[in-house]
């Protein structure tokens, strides 16, 4: 992460004339929806308003999802920065947003960023996940796992974790596994599965014919 270019989006989300000190989020996610989340934690936690701007921005995805009209306004090219500027800052007025999470709108409006907006959410989620202490895992397995199946798993994958630590558990069904599983847990990548076995097997036969 440009640690100049964080900066420089700090001071643009501070809504303070004094010159802003980066407060680093507890997780480091990469690229450009990273340096605007990294910024984002920092400026609400210098507000204490880590919470309200996670609510806020929730909310703000959840209406992307279910509002056409609202994402197509925020993704389309051709219309001017400064038309998205003056509706989001209307948007943000009419919907009490606080200061912090309205920043961010107008600053990617400023930059021609909205088409980013949801990556940064979601960047901005992954850390307020770790504030929180909580680790987020995904496991995926060719038949969907039973209670007991599942109960041994987070045992075992809670052997790896901090005592202050929460396991958030995803379990998905991927049938061209075969067998086995593939979990991912934090920034740790495991593939377990009977698939990647085969192709193993296969191209190490392929290269000895």
């Amino acid at each position: 992460m440009s640690l100049t270019k964080t900066s420089i989006i700090v001071r643009s989300l501070s809504t303070s004339a004094a010159t802003p000190q980066l407060v680093k989020p507890p997780i480091q996610v990469f690229g450009l929806e990273g340096r605007y989340a990294s910024a984002l934690y920092s400026a609400a936690s210098k507000k204490k308003a880590l919470d309200i701007v996670e609510k806020e921005l929730s909310q703000f995805q959840q209406s992307i999802k279910s509002d056409i009209i609202l994402k197509e306004f925020l993704i389309n090219p051709t219309l001017k920065r400064s038309l998205k500027v003056d509706a989001l800052k209307h948007v943000s007025t009419t919907t009490k947003l606080s200061p912090t999470t309205s920043n961010l709108l107008g600053l990617l409006a400023e930059n021609g960023r909205l088409g980013k907006l949801e990556g940064v959410i979601n960047a901005f989620k992954i850390m307020m996940a770790a504030h929180r202490g909580e680790v987020a895992c995904e496991v995926i397995t060719a038949k969907p796992l039973d209670q007991a199946q599942r109960q041994n798993l987070e045992a075992a994958l809670k052997k790896f974790m901090k005592p202050n630590e929460t396991l958030l558990l995803t379990a998905k069904v991927d049938p061209s596994l075969i067998g086995g599983m593939v979990v991912s847990i934090a920034d740790k990548y495991v593939d377990m599965s009977v698939a990647s076995k085969v192709k193993k097997y296969t191209e190490l036969i392929s290269a000895a014919v």
